[in-house]
């Protein structure tokens, strides 16, 4: 195939998996998204949709949680880790907002990465989930999965948006986004991976990962 070929397969094949894309975090408007992906840093989706009902019920607004002190945020939101920077980043970017943008969420990338504890990544999450920008955030899934088909040499995040953004339609990239990581958690994780459930690597992958594969599982 060539590279071409194989981003078209790896389109359709994501489009006929995942026709309708449920979004991972579990929100009700741009501001209780932006904190939840906030609180995802280095923390499991699932983990912190079990969190965000319990500081949400307290605090779903940055008026209502610029009241509760960064102790008490701390402690709701413990279990996700890296409670002391977020409950941080969470009240003083609640303060930012009240002050700067009348409560509101910027729609702007440059805007949320100058807020507390918001960087690239949940910039972009925002703006494709929330507001429908076309973005490309990448985690961990997107990066592994880029480097498993050879579309990306996975050296940074930064390279591997960049090359995604290269090679995939503009229209696409926020519902490619999601069906990446859906398919990386379903058909190819890092742990427990068994090519012969993931059709994409198995049909496009590059061959020295398919060749380690067989190496480290034959």
């Amino acid at each position: 195939m060539t590279k071409k070929e194989k981003v078209a397969f790896a389109i359709e094949t994501l489009e006929r998996l995942y026709p309708e894309i449920p979004i991972p975090l579990n929100h009700k408007d741009p501001y209780t998204l932006l904190i939840a992906v906030l609180m995802s840093a280095q923390s499991k989706d699932v983990r912190v949709n079990q969190i965000t009902p319990l500081l949400f019920a307290r605090a779903s607004t940055p008026t209502e949680m610029v009241n509760l002190t960064v102790n008490e945020i701390r402690d709701i939101i413990r279990p996700v880790g890296l409670s002391p920077m977020k409950s941080k980043g969470i009240h003083g970017l609640s303060k930012i907002l009240l002050k700067k943008y009348n409560g509101l969420v910027p729609q702007d990338f440059e805007a949320l990465e100058k807020l507390p504890g918001v960087g690239h990544k949940t910039a972009s999450v925002v703006m494709a989930q929330a507001f429908g920008v076309p973005a490309f955030p990448v985690d961990t899934h997107i990066q592994r999965l880029m480097f498993r088909w050879g579309f990306s040499d996975g050296k940074n995040v930064v390279q591997t948006e960049r090359d995604a953004k290269r090679l995939f339609p503009k229209d696409k990239w926020n519902d490619l986004h999601l069906q990446i990581i859906w398919y990386g958690r379903e058909y190819s994780p890092a742990r427990g991976w068994k090519l012969d459930q993931d059709i994409i690597t198995k049909t496009i992958g590059r061959k020295s990962v398919l060749n380690t594969y067989k190496k480290t599982n034959y």
